[in-house]
Order: C-alpha cells, then sequence, then structure tokens
C-alpha cells in the first residue's frame, strides 16, 4: 500500500446548487444540467482508468438524476452525503439541519442498500451541531474543514471561540476529518458566477490549474509521510471538455508518481488503522 493516498471526490450538485441560492430561472437552471453530462463523462473516465472515486450528492439530485446515481453506485463508486438541498447547515435550526441529514442519508439508502458513511457540508459550513449530528447518525467521516491539508484528524465538538481571549478547543471526536481545501476545488478556478456584489471570475487556463495540483501532490510525496490528497470537482464544472482532458493528465501523472487512489472511506478507514 502506497503512503500518499488521492481522494478524488465529485460533489454532484447539478440544479440543487442554483436552487438553494434562489437562481431558478431557466439559465442557471440550465447550468444545473449540465452537471448530468459532466457526470457521465467523469463515469466514462474513472472506467477507463479503473480509478474509485467518492461522489457527493444531495438528495434533490438523487430524485432528479435517479439513474445517473445508481450508476454511480453500481460502478463501485463511494456516494457521500451532501445535505438535502444544498443549503449549509450554518443556516439551518438544529432541528432543520437533523431532518435534512436523515432525508438526504434515506436517499442514499435507498440507492445503496445502506446509509452514508461520509458527509460534506454544502458550502464547506458546518453548524455548533454538525459534528454532534454526525456522530449520533453514526457517520465514520467528515469532508468540510480545512484544519490541515494532507493529514486527517478528528473533529472536534465544543469549541469556545472569543474575542477577548485565546480560543478554548474542544475534546476531539470519534469522527474522522478529511480535510479540504477551496485550492483544490476546481469550483473557485474555473466557474463564473456574477450574484449581487459579488462577481467569481473563473475561467482559469486548465494548465496552470493542473500544474497547482500536481505540485502540491509533489510536495506531499517529498515531505511527508503519510498523507492523503483530496481533490474536490463539481461535474458542471470539471466536465467541460478542456477540463476533462486535463483532468485525465493529471490522474495519469499522480499514478506514475506512485499515487494509491481510494474512496473517502478506505482513506479514513486506513487513517484510524493508523492512530488508533
Amino acid at each position: 500500500m502506497s503512503n500518499h493516498i488521492v481522494c478524488l471526490t465529485f460533489d454532484f450538485d447539478a440544479l440543487s446548487l442554483w436552487i438553494a441560492r434562489g437562481m431558478t430561472s431557466p439559465t442557471p437552471i440550465s447550468r444545473g444540467e449540465f452537471g448530468a453530462v459532466g457526470a457521465v463523462r467523469i463515469l466514462e473516465l474513472l472506467e477507463r482508468l479503473a480509478i474509485p472515486g467518492t461522489w457527493f450528492v444531495p438528495g434533490l439530485t438523487i430524485e432528479t438524476y435517479p439513474e445517473i446515481c445508481r450508476r454511480i453506485h453500481e460502478e463501485g463508486h463511494e456516494i457521500g452525503h451532501h445535505g438535502w438541498a444544498h443549503v449549509p447547515p450554518a443556516k439551518l435550526s438544529r432541528a432543520e439541519e437533523e431532518t435534512a441529514l436523515v432525508r438526504g442519508s434515506e436517499a442514499i439508502a435507498e440507492i445503496c442498500g445502506q446509509p452514508p458513511l461520509g458527509y460534506r457540508s454544502p458550502a464547506w459550513d458546518l453548524s455548533p451541531h454538525t459534528v454532534e449530528l454526525l456522530l449520533a447518525h453514526d457517520f465514520l467521516y467528515d469532508s468540510s474543514m480545512m484544519g490541515h491539508d494532507y493529514f486527517p484528524y478528528r473533529a472536534r465538538r465544543g469549541d469556545q471561540i472569543h474575542t477577548d481571549k485565546g480560543t478554548e478547543f474542544g475534546p476531539p471526536t470519534a469522527l474522522v476529518e478529511m480535510p479540504v481545501s477551496w485550492s483544490l476545488d476546481d469550483f473557485p478556478h474555473f466557474e463564473f458566477l456574477s450574484q449581487g456584489k459579488v462577481v467569481l471570475p473563473g475561467l482559469a487556463p486548465a494548465g496552470g490549474v493542473e500544474q497547482n495540483w500536481y505540485d502540491d501532490f509533489t510536495y506531499m510525496r517529498r515531505f511527508i509521510e503519510w498523507g492523503v490528497f483530496t481533490l474536490t470537482c463539481h461535474p458542471f464544472v470539471i466536465g467541460r471538455g478542456h477540463r476533462m482532458l486535463m483532468l485525465e493528465r493529471l490522474i495519469e501523472r499522480l499514478a506514475a508518481d506512485g499515487a494509491e487512489f481510494m474512496t473517502m472511506t478506505a482513506a479514513a478507514q486506513a487513517f484510524a488503522a493508523r492512530t488508533d
């Protein structure tokens, strides 16, 4: 087994991201529809390269594209929880968050035959209740926080954040945190978005992003004895032709450098085996 793991993860938001933003006119909805096109292209690439992936799928996407979601499962990929309607838990009450958690898990269980082990928050914005709820509902890992780049860690609960004195960290829990980064996410690099006063320019050349991502893995391989490199992509973003070619080149470069591709559950279990 390699000491340098790569987790290819795909947030299959489709229409749900735009609906959650209140952008339900035909054009933003059609941007979400392209996610179905991109998802099929990604599945074909992963099959061709014999690479497992982890797909974080909102319940709304499962109900909208059940056949694609069944294909994801049938082709051996992991399906993780990504909310019900792509609304960040930080915007929900505790009761609303738990309702969305249960409903999303039920949708995944209907596809996979069992509830998910992994969770990724929409927009990577947890609430003060999220860790507690994930533990109560038997999740193995979360993938929403950014406290490390290459090394999983145990998520804490009960942090006390002050403005007049130092932060008091709460105790670690059994929940494995599989950290993420905006720099390893395709959306801010590639997706143009104008909403109100916020403009995300996106549209970066794919080759430069490919080199950034490859260099991050190279650093891990060179200086970190054991680690997990997590890449976050969205089918409606990475699914464009020139970006798919970039993703294929990147996967081939990582494989040539000795990367071992795993689902997030497998990587979280590998971490737990090393630390328990």
